[in-house]
């Protein structure tokens, strides 16, 4: 079980962690719930109702990650051949789009994330510092998602946009200041890769 995920009785998951492993993924997870923000009222004393209803943003983030968190829904980046007034039209229906959803897609992987905290917080020791980590099959989906999107996030940070990027990263030397950041993408995407596989079986 050490470092990736197997099946449990019940439908769920379990992996072994040590307490740096623990510590690496909590404090991750926690940077994404900072960099996604509080909801559409700011705190959980908000009314309901109104959160409901309450519209998103029509413009895309500027923040790197959070536009490859939420991209737009049509065209973007990449979308050369487009000609000026289908671009223009598909920023409208993105925008539109992005105002009814977006709000409900941060309230998700925010979900996702705090899931991924509160099943560590809850860990109890397994001996020599590390813990054995037990998900139901909901929280399984959970950490799957939160899995990617944290993924997502430092691979927008390394400037991964391929596989061929993805494959440069094997060969930094120990050096570069991008290593660890490195290490924690490639050993997050053996976790995913296993917990996905786990879920299928």
């Amino acid at each position: 079980m050490p470092g990736h995920f197997e099946p449990i009785p019940g439908g769920g998951a379990a992996v072994a962690l040590d307490e740096v492993e623990i510590s690496i993924i909590r404090s991750l997870a926690v940077q994404l719930l900072e960099l996604i923000g509080p909801g559409p009222g700011g705190d959980a004393s908000g009314d309901p109702l109104a959160e409901l209803f309450a519209e998103g943003p029509s413009e895309p983030p500027s923040d790197p990650v959070l536009q490859r968190l939420f991209p737009d829904a049509y065209g973007g980046p990449g979308n050369e051949e487009a000609t000026v007034d289908k671009a223009d039209e598909q920023r409208a229906h993105s925008a539109e789009f992005r105002r009814f959803t977006e709000n409900d897609l941060r309230a998700g992987k925010r979900e996702d994330a705090l899931a991924v905290i509160r099943s560590l917080d809850a860990l109890t020791s397994a001996g020599e510092g590390g813990a054995v980590l037990k998900l139901s099959p909901e929280e399984s989906v959970r950490w799957m998602r939160a899995l990617n999107d944290l993924r997502l996030a430092i691979g927008t940070r390394l400037d991964i946009t391929d596989e061929e990027d993805s494959d440069l990263l094997y060969r930094l030397p120990d050096e570069d200041p991008r290593k660890p950041m490195v290490m924690a993408y490639l050993w997050l995407g053996g976790l995913q890769e296993t917990l996905v596989e786990t879920l299928m079986a």
